[in-house]
């Protein structure tokens, strides 16, 4: 009975929360348990609030003695949060030996409203040094592992909050996104991950308050999941100022109108040859976006021209990255992760000329992906060009046996939707022949994160997949 409760979605714990017929004190004790049966193998979280957070479930349990007429979006929900934000009293290390022994003296803005909207926190999950990479390994906890096969990497950044969501350590999982942190990892352990438009979601505290590719965000295993999370996250807050204002309840109403009939889809294997992908990573997205038409949908093969991409990422990205550790570099290298060390020096070797056709660059990829909306309502693509990979690797060095450029070219395909400044949702679009997953990204246009959630919708009702469990649950919690 306690692996049942871990593994219901955030909603449906909510629903049945309002019937009585379960509280948040044995949803919590039934999560905590999957956490001290699985923790010790997969290294999902790195510190936990067991105390206040069975403290806190008490007092939702009790709120609900007097039935109220209505709760709170995520009343009692248990809710893990990235090693990256700060939580009031818990661990703030950034994955970083750096940082080992840091406490967070108050909350991030995003647990602020998560809190607000009745989550629960359960503790800190793993996260590569600074949140940088595609993978989940640091010097100070070690590898985060992949749910459906330990030998493998769970993806990153936001690795254990994937591996949490995905084996009932937590319905929810808070993260970031930057070339993919949310959608590789959700990709690799089986469920869904939403980046959404910069701005939607405002980040405090932020040293960069003006930067437009790094959002926050969450993982699930459902797509209704996603949405009641965003509607409690989303909306402006002065210390952002690029965020904006959003009505959330529009979030919601996409749930309950998820037809896409008429709509029309484009699919690519590799947004027509920007990187290669694994064989059988495009034919199982092929099949899962082929299926659309199965929806009512007009489903072709289609993309916006990307071919000048690395031009905009690699200035970018390095500029990011002298902007926020530039200064570790001279006293702290031989205690930062080599990919790290050499995109802060790719970025120190910038010059002008080079962020300025980056932008450019930009710009132009941003007229092309909006005169190719006014087209299609929709994108689907792989969300990388590869299945999960041995943990102890920290980026694949070639891809049917073509060489990559540099550590962070293999999710180019994530990378791709950040540039454009597009929502993209990763949801589970099936499985290797070895049982992995593969992820699907459904691309909307800027600021519609309503019709992705629909299409979203849409093919999970076709296709669920909240109830397909890894084999260590079983293995492992008995």
């Amino acid at each position: 009975m306690s692996g049942d409760i871990a593994l219901l979605t955030a909603t449906g714990m909510v629903r049945r929360f309002r019937d009585g017929s379960l509280t948040p004190l044995e949803v919590m004790r039934a999560v905590f348990d999957r956490i001290d049966a699985l923790n010790p193998t997969l290294n999902a979280y790195v510190a936990l609030d067991r105390e206040r957070a069975f403290a806190a479930a008490h007092r939702a349990t009790e709120a609900l003695a007097g039935k109220p007429a209505s709760l709170p979006l995520l009343h009692g929900v248990p809710v893990s949060i990235k090693d990256v934000t700060p939580v009031a009293g818990l661990p703030l290390t950034y994955g970083s030996v750096l940082h080992a022994g840091e406490v967070a003296r108050s909350d991030a803005l995003i647990v602020q409203r998560l809190k607000a909207a009745g989550a629960i926190v359960t503790g800190k999950t793993n996260t590569p040094d600074f949140a940088f990479g595609g993978t989940t390994n640091n010097a100070l906890f070690g590898h985060t592992r992949n749910p459906w096969d330990p030998r493998m990497t769970a993806g990153g950044s936001t690795g254990g909050g994937a591996v949490a969501v995905a084996t009932g350590m937590g319905p929810i999982a808070q993260g970031g996104d930057l070339g993919g942190s949310l959608r590789t990892p959700a990709a690799f352990c089986g469920i869904a991950g939403f980046r959404t438009t910069p701005g939607l979601v405002p980040i405090w505290p932020n040293l960069l308050p003006w930067d437009s590719y790094v959002v926050e965000g969450t993982m699930a295993r459902s797509v209704a999941d996603l949405a009641r999370s965003l509607a409690a996250i989303a909306g402006p807050d002065e210390r952002a100022p690029l965020s904006y204002g959003v009505d959330g309840n529009g979030f919601l109403a996409a749930l309950d109108r998820p037809e896409i009939g008429g709509w029309r889809v484009a699919w690519t294997p590799d947004l027509e040859g920007l990187l290669p992908v694994e064989p059988e990573v495009a034919a199982t997205v092929e099949r899962a976006a082929r299926s659309f038409q199965e929806l009512g949908a007009t489903v072709e093969r289609a993309a916006p021209d990307f071919r000048e991409l690395l031009e905009v990422v690699l200035p970018s990205r390095g500029l990011l990255m002298v902007a926020l550790h530039g200064e570790k570099l001279a006293r702290h290298r031989d205690r930062l992760p080599p990919a790290l060390v050499w995109n802060i020096e790719q970025g120190l070797a910038l010059t002008g000329q080079d962020l300025a056709r980056a932008e450019r660059v930009r710009g132009c990829l941003a007229q092309r992906v909006r005169a190719f909306f006014e087209r299609y309502d929709i994108l689907l693509l792989p969300t990388e060009a590869v299945a999960p990979f041995p943990v102890e690797q920290d980026f694949p060095k070639a891809i049917n046996g073509i060489p990559l450029d540099n550590p962070i070219h293999w999710f180019a395909l994530a990378y791709a939707i950040t540039v454009a400044g597009l929502p993209a949702m990763s949801v589970p679009a099936g499985f290797t022949k070895a049982g992995l997953p593969v992820g699907m990204q459904i691309v909307g246009r800027a600021r519609r994160e309503d019709q992705v959630i629909r299409a979203a919708a849409a093919f999970e009702a076709a296709h669920p997949w909240a109830q397909i469990v890894p084999p260590t649950v079983a293995a492992l919690a008995g």
